[in-house]
């Protein structure tokens, strides 16, 4: 028996047309699950969606991605069907092919801007994966359950159907676009219109990047190297983070990463020393260096830890290169909302600012007991998750929670 349908519409304050798609859909496919995932709606699109007969799963206001991703969680396992809040039309049509992953393709065009973004989406297809499509920013795709599993987590944002096509065609899966009489409510050449292109093009570009999967299941664009490219001192740092980031296995901790030798985790362990020690030609300020970038690295199990770690010695050591602090302000609002993540690419090289500006200052005992210090934090890491001491201690865990999305 094959498994069920299930049809998945991302919605955010779509109160006047959701009714309708929904019911629609339930005409279309009356055998299949109609969940609408509510992106955090101020309107009462959910109320609209569940009187028209749909599951609706509420999420917090994050972005078309990540309300995909959440919601993509908690339905039945089978093929999936996304679809736009806003469609018209017929999209039996795309259960008619066989390929993995199914697009529709709009027959006629209404509405829109100059062509820039879908433009930008099929070249970013065609550099990422050698696949030339015509509707890379379709949001109505069928997938099978091979393919679901392929791409799911989705990026975030409105990069989500762009690179869910490069991962398809990266993964193996076949991928056709069939041309459907489809009408959508179309963005204009207004203000409005380009303000909302102008997002898509940020994240068409972050979607295609370096992606991560935080503690949440949400995948999100890796931006840590930004701080390498603001401070070039710790640019090698930034690089070898980039590398665990995006080549890692699932070991975690000293010990799991030796025991596995030749890893991205090994490379870290020996080459962000040995960077420390040809900056500081000294052994306690190579192990300085290379223990507050584990450190900081350490922290960083939840959106905004790292940095507010980092804030924290930039204050009580002082002096720490500007361009690395203007990096941290620019980046926590991003990841603390979980938009992005620093990645253990910012992780280590915020952690390398701090290794760095402790050997200017510090000599002697004084150097030899952070070392310490942060020799037994380490330690301590590989019995005890420090998240979980962090949230068994009501000061630091409320401090840890500030400026977060609850």
């Amino acid at each position: 028996m094959n498994p069920p349908l299930t049809v998945l519409v991302a919605a955010r304050d779509e109160e006047e047309r959701i009714g309708a798609t929904v019911e629609a859909l339930r005409g279309q496919f009356p055998d299949a699950a109609i969940v609408v995932a509510d992106d955090g709606s101020r309107d009462g699109t959910a109320a609209a969606a569940e009187r028209a007969g749909a599951r609706v799963i509420r999420l917090p206001r994050r972005g078309k991605g990540e309300a995909l991703t959440l919601a993509e969680k908690e339905v039945e396992a089978g093929p999936l069907l996304l679809c736009d809040a806003d469609l018209r039309g017929d999209l039996r049509a795309l259960l008619d092919s066989d390929a993995d992953l199914v697009v529709a393709s709009f027959r006629t065009r209404v509405g829109g801007g100059f062509g820039l973004a879908k433009g930008a989406a099929r070249a970013l297809v065609r550099l990422s994966c050698g696949q030339t499509v015509r509707e890379p920013l379709s949001g109505q795709r069928r997938l099978t359950e091979r393919a679901r599993a392929a791409v799911f987590p989705v990026a975030s944002g409105f990069g989500v159907e762009t690179r869910m096509t490069i991962d398809a065609v990266r993964a193996g899966m076949t991928v056709e676009e069939i041309e459907v009489e489809l009408e959508h409510r179309a963005t204009g050449r207004d203000l409005q219109g380009f303000a909302h292109r102008g997002r898509q093009l940020v994240d068409l570009v972050l979607g295609c990047g370096p992606q991560g999967v935080n503690y949440r299941g949400l995948r999100l664009p890796l931006v840590g190297v930004v701080v390498g490219l603001a401070e070039p001192a710790v640019a090698p740092v930034a690089a070898i983070g980039l590398a665990d980031d995006l080549w890692s296995g699932p070991e975690r901790g000293f010990r799991a990463h030796l025991s596995r030798g030749a890893t991205t985790g090994t490379l870290k362990l020996v080459g962000i020393p040995l960077y420390g020690l040809l900056r500081t030609r000294s052994l306690s300020g190579a192990l300085l260096v290379g223990l507050a970038a584990n450190g900081l690295n350490q922290l960083d199990t939840r959106p905004g830890r790292a940095l507010k770690a980092f804030g924290l010695g930039a204050l009580l050591l002082g002096g720490v290169p500007r361009r690395a602090v203007a990096a941290a302000v620019l980046l926590a609002p991003y990841d603390l909302r979980e938009m992005t993540m620093i990645g253990d690419a910012g992780s280590n090289a915020l952690g390398a600012v701090l290794g760095f500006r402790s050997v200017e200052l510090l000599a002697g005992r004084r150097r030899w007991a952070l070392i310490g210090a942060l020799s037994l934090l380490t330690a301590a890491g590989e019995h005890r998750s420090i998240g979980r001491t962090i949230e068994a201690t009501p000061v630091l865990r409320e401090l840890d929670r500030l400026g977060r999305d609850a």
